[in-house]
């Protein structure tokens, strides 16, 4: 039962890799790249997003459409944290090197793509590279800058965030109506390229030599049981019924492979993922609380545009621009928050006011209506965008802290994939709520009203210009169906995100590393070992 000694990277290489001093000029170069990967990974849906009709109109296909998303999205998840196991065992230059490669490979294939088959085969190689970008950048992070000094560098990271979601749809539009969705592909190869030199001419860590056996097992069982998680998130209410067989059968599956997969670590010489790394509060907490800021995040972002183009008549065109608010106020409380938290070391309170405010963003978007104007829609934008800013940055942070530098890549993959299957909880969750209100508000609204020549189309399924051509009393009544869905999406948001401030209340202040030397180093490696419960 008792988990035997790991076989991991030598201790000297480890800690040449982790402690040597970067100087600050070293660290702004590395920079560089980190920034070009993390744009990669967070530009590539949202361009392809905005390129999908296009590409089902040339491709054909699109009874095949979701998968093109889904096979993506499903390789990415199940990927990552193989891909932060293997940058602990075998080095983490080598591991994000080498994902960036894949990333490229399935990025020409799928821009070279004949038919819809061949997209999705190459959308889930581009995925599977993915996987390992996010991570790569957060664990090579974690290795040069001590969580002390990390608050320097948290803005890029928060700035790119903001550019990608803003930018993304509109670079979609542009390539895709000027030149062809083939280049919505294509652009990811300079880029890549780019961060390729970038990181191996800069990034200067030593080979690490590992004798340890990949446990190969546990990498099947929990890919097995993300890729079912996901699969039901994606299916549930939407081709499948809930209560289906085969949504059913997911969930067995999933719940299943789970167990087996805590089994199995717990019996491994080098487990996937240490479940050892749990019984640390710290890092337990800001994991419940980052599959919660996913949940809420990915949901906001999904159900925003959708109010605003539908209730407050905005344009479908520049969809990016309608998240700025909520973007400006994630960049700007990040880029605070990071500058406080280096220059006093302190960190606990962040989390108790983001997830305070994240609730409070929540409660006011769930007021808005049909007579809710765009300024007031985007100051509520703005109060969730600020709660999110005091969590995004501090709980990878957090989760880095609370493990020991070997399990740095682990830590790191591990937070993203929680908050990555948050959002697909989110998503689905929400997309329920918000179907079924809708449905409700519909069939009440329209009781007794004649219904237009050849039967109504469902109004989800229309474009914004076939629901401008019908009748005031449809549009009206979609109209108060979307912001009645809205109110209950938010609604039930809010209440999820009660839950984040449970946890963040009990977060403990763990000296960062990197807040000094000697005595206050040797402090923080006992706080450390004391957080573990």
């Amino acid at each position: 039962m008792s988990q035997s000694k790991t076989a991991g990277p030598e201790p000297e290489d480890s800690k040449t890799e982790e402690e040597q001093p970067r100087s600050p000029r070293e660290i702004r170069l590395v920079m560089v790249g980190l920034v070009v990967t993390m744009l990669l990974a967070m530009l590539d849906n949202l361009i392809v997003g905005t390129a999908m009709p296009t590409i089902v109109h040339d491709l054909g296909g699109a009874e095949h459409l979701s998968w093109v998303v889904t096979a993506y999205t499903l390789a990415t998840a199940a990927s990552t944290p193989i891909w932060g196991k293997l940058g602990d065992l075998y080095g983490r230059k080598g591991t994000f090197l080498t994902s960036i490669v894949i990333f490229l490979v399935g990025s020409a294939l799928s821009g070279l793509s004949q038919n819809m088959n061949e997209l999705i085969g190459f959308r889930a190689v581009q995925g599977l590279g993915a996987g390992g970008l996010m991570v790569g950048v957060m664990s090579i992070m974690g290795a040069l800058v001590p969580p002390r000094d990390r608050g320097k560098y948290q803005g890029m990271f928060a700035a790119v965030m903001a550019l990608a979601t803003i930018g993304g749809p509109l670079a979609g539009g542009f390539i895709t109506d000027h030149l062809s969705w083939h280049w919505t592909f294509y652009i990811n190869l300079p880029l890549g390229v780019i961060a390729l030199a970038v990181v191996v001419v800069t990034l200067k860590l030593p080979k690490v030599r590992s004798t340890a056996r990949i446990d190969y097992l546990g990498a099947v069982l929990l890919t097995t049981g993300i890729t079912s998680l996901v699969l039901i998130t994606t299916w549930g209410g939407q081709q499948y019924a809930w209560g289906s067989k085969q949504i059913l059968g997911l969930a067995a599956l999933a719940a299943a492979t789970l167990i087996a997969f805590c089994y199995v670590e717990q019996r491994v010489e080098e487990p996937m993922l240490p479940l050892s790394l749990f019984k640390n509060l710290n890092f337990t907490l800001v994991s419940i609380i980052g599959f919660i800021v996913g949940f809420v995040m990915f949901g906001a972002t999904v159900f925003l545009p959708l109010y605003q183009q539908t209730v407050q008549g905005a344009s479908a065109t520049n969809s990016g621009l309608l998240l700025m608010p909520m973007m400006f106020g994630m960049l700007v409380i990040s880029l605070v928050v990071g500058q406080a938290v280096t220059k006093t070391g302190k960190y606990r309170i962040y989390p108790i006011i983001g997830t305070v405010v994240m609730t409070g963003g929540m409660l006011l978007l769930s007021t808005m209506g049909i007579g809710t104007s765009s300024f007031t829609s985007a100051c509520w934008m703005i109060v969730l965008g600020a709660g999110m800013g005091f969590l995004m940055q501090i709980t990878m942070l957090v989760a880095q802290n609370s493990v020991e530098l070997k399990d740095m890549g682990v830590a790191s993959s591990t937070a993203t994939l929680f908050r990555t299957i948050g959002g697909s909880f989110g998503v689905a969750l929400f997309g329920a709520l918000f179907n079924n209100r809708v449905t409700d508000t519909m069939t009440e609204m329209l009781a007794g009203k004649p219904m237009p020549p050849g039967g109504m189309k469902d109004p989800s399924q229309m474009s914004l210009a076939e629901l401008r051509q019908q009748p005031d009393y449809l549009q009206d009544a979609y109209n108060h169906a979307v912001s009645n869905g809205m109110h209950t999406v938010f609604l039930w948001g809010a209440g999820v995100a009660v839950i984040a401030i449970a946890a963040a209340v009990f977060v403990r202040e763990v000296p960062l590393r990197g807040a000094g030397t000697g005595k206050a180093e040797k402090s923080a490696e006992a706080s450390l070992e004391a957080a573990a419960v």
